[in-house]
This record gives structure tokens, C-alpha cells and sequence, in this order.
């Protein structure tokens, strides 16, 4: 199954946001979108040249965007924030907490530029703890796409959900493979992408398509591989985890993100309640990045397909003994 799994092209995953708010904007005149002065960087032209009426210029104060924001959806507005993960998340926490997520308001938080993969900006930049610090807040949504097709997908969908949502992409060009109609994709519902008993590989974001990668190789030497894309972090689809580490007796988590606090320990949450099995965790271990080329990054801290690899061979290895 995975060997099918054809690469349609390569995009950025913000290019997919950028198509995506824009055709939800033409058929939901409710949508609002704000920028804290990254319009460029979220490929918002489109939106901004056809809704000038409904884009709010924040200026260098995310902050205060997202009180606009919530203040918006007061009056009926939908409002779409936008700008890098880290100022989307860790520069303004104690605004997104109070008021909108105490407050339930019905306010989308669009995230580029998140993780190692922002590349030469650096450890600054390079948020890798947004995950945890989004899905600890009661009632946030969380979404992290793994290619442009399904950002744009998500991007449309989460108009008509109703609450707080944390949608996080990237910012290099990187495989396209899911279906262009975003036929696949529903919130809060995992996406299989390949069916096996010897182990279990769950990913979001863009180390899914590492993982697939992994996953080939693994098929190749024999074992097969039950791969799982979590787009969506919370709510998780406890059922899909249950039903496949129950089948394989292993798991490996990938993601880019720091394991402490991200989608590998809230499969383990759920594997511990129900199901405890050998888990295996690929993602940043307690650190910081730095700056360098993205593949370069992956490779260094251990997020390629290699380090997934190794981690499913270990996962098994434990589950044998």
C-alpha cells in the first residue's frame, strides 16, 4: 500500500493555507482574516486583493491581534490569525489562554514556519513546543497537516467548525501526495496510509512523508508497516490508535516537535490506558534548533528516515523480548 502512494508534486504547506483561506473566503463572507505583518510569508495576496474589507493589518503586535480576534467573533466574525508558530503560540499564550480559549471563541490560530524545517532562521524561530503548549489548553482544537493538499483542506474545514483551532504548517516545499479534493481529511479522524502487523508508525506534519519513506524500506526488508498520519493532535482518534497497536503490539511516534509534551506522548497516554506496548519516540529531545537547511536539521537531530527506521527495528526488537 505504501509503494502506491504517489508524489503529486512538491509545495509548500503555507501555499496550501494561502489557496485554502482563500476559497473559503469567496463561499463564507464571515471569514476574517488578520497578519501580524507577514501577509507575504502566508500567501494571503489572493484574500487581501478580492477582501480587502475582511483583512486586518495587525502591524508587529500579536497580541493585540489575537484580542481583535476574539473581540471579532463576538459580532458573528470567523477570524483566521496569522504568523510564524512561534509568535502564533509562545509570544502570545497568555492571550490565546484568556481569551479565547477560557473564553471558547470561535478564533482559528494559523501557524507557518513551524519547527526544524523553518531552516535558517534558527532556534528563535524554530518553535518546538507549540504542540504542547496548544493542546493542554481546554477546548483547542489542534491540526498539523503533512502536505500542502491537506493544509488547504484543513484550512477550509475549520470555518465550519465551531471553537478555538491551532492550525500548524510549514514553510519549505515538501512532498504532495494526499488528494487533491482533500477527500481525506476529516477533523479529529486519522488518516491510514498503510495496513501491517509487525509495527505500528504514527506521524504528523511533515515527518509523515518520512515516515512513508521509512515505512517502504521497512516493507522491503519484510516487516509490515501499519501507518498512521494524526493530523489532528486533540481531539486524537483514540479508536484508530487502540485498533492499531493492538494489532501490532508497537509503535514508533514521529513528529517535529520536542517529544516532551507532543503527539508521541499523548499516543503513549492512550497506549498506557489501554494498551501498554513498546514505544519508540522520533522527535527533538529536549533542545533547541539552530540554524541550517532543513533536510540538514532533520538529519542532525534525528528526525529522517533513517532514525525511523531504527526506531521501528528497536520497537520490535522489544516487543520480541
Amino acid at each position: 500500500m505504501l509503494k502506491d502512494i504517489q508524489v503529486l508534486n512538491e509545495k509548500e504547506t503555507r501555499g496550501g493555507f494561502g489557496e485554502g483561506i482563500y476559497e473559503t473566503g469567496k463561499k463564507n463572507e464571515k471569514v476574517v482574516v488578520l497578519t501580524a505583518d507577514l501577509a507575504g510569508s502566508l500567501k494571503l495576496g489572493p484574500f487581501i486583493k478580492d477582501f480587502p474589507g475582511r483583512f486586518v493589518q495587525c502591524g508587529i503586535a500579536e497580541a493585540n491581534m489575537m484580542g481583535i480576534a476574539a473581540g471579532l467573533t463576538i459580532g458573528g466574525h470567523i477570524p483566521y490569525t496569522t504568523t510564524f508558530a512561534n509568535f502564533s503560540t509562545g509570544r502570545v499564550y497568555d492571550q490565546i489562554r484568556q481569551s479565547i480559549a477560557y473564553s471558547g471563541k470561535n478564533v482559528k490560530i494559523c501557524a507557518s514556519h513551524a519547527g526544524l524545517t523553518l531552516g535558517e532562521d534558527g532556534a528563535t524561530h524554530q518553535i518546538l513546543e507549540d504542540i504542547g503548549l496548544m493542546k493542554m489548553l481546554p477546548g483547542m482544537t489542534v491540526i498539523v497537516p503533512c502536505d500542502f493538499n491537506q493544509t488547504k483542506a484543513a484550512t477550509m474545514a475549520i470555518a465550519d467548525y465551531e471553537g478555538p483551532v491551532y492550525l500548524r504548517f510549514g514553510r519549505p516545499k515538501w512532498p504532495n501526495f494526499t488528494k487533491e479534493d482533500g477527500s481525506d481529511f476529516v477533523i479529529g479522524k486519522a488518516q491510514v496510509l498503510g495496513k501491517g502487523k509487525d509495527i505500528s508508525i504514527f506521524a504528523c506534519g511533515h515527518l509523515v512523508w518520512k515516515a512513508i519513506e521509512a515505512g517502504r524500506i521497512l516493507e522491503e526488508k519484510g516487516y509490515t508497516v501499519d501507518l498512521i498520519n494524526i493530523h489532528t493532535i486533540k481531539p486524537l482518534d483514540e479508536d484508530a490508535i487502540i485498533a492499531s497497536i493492538t494489532k501490532t503490539g508497537c509503535a514508533v511516534t514521529c513528529e517535529e516537535h520536542n517529544i516532551l509534551g507532543g503527539l508521541g506522548e499523548s499516543i503513549a497516554r492512550v497506549a498506557s490506558h489501554h494498551k501498554p506496548i513498546p514505544i519508540e519516540m522520533v522527535g527533538t529531545k529536549d533542545t533547541f534548533g539552530e540554524s541550517g537547511k532543513p533536510e540538514e536539521l532533520l538529519k542532525k537531530y534525528g528526525l529522517d528516515t533513517p532514525d525511523i527506521i531504527v526506531a521501528a527495528e528497536k520497537a520490535m526488537a522489544r516487543k520480541k523480548s
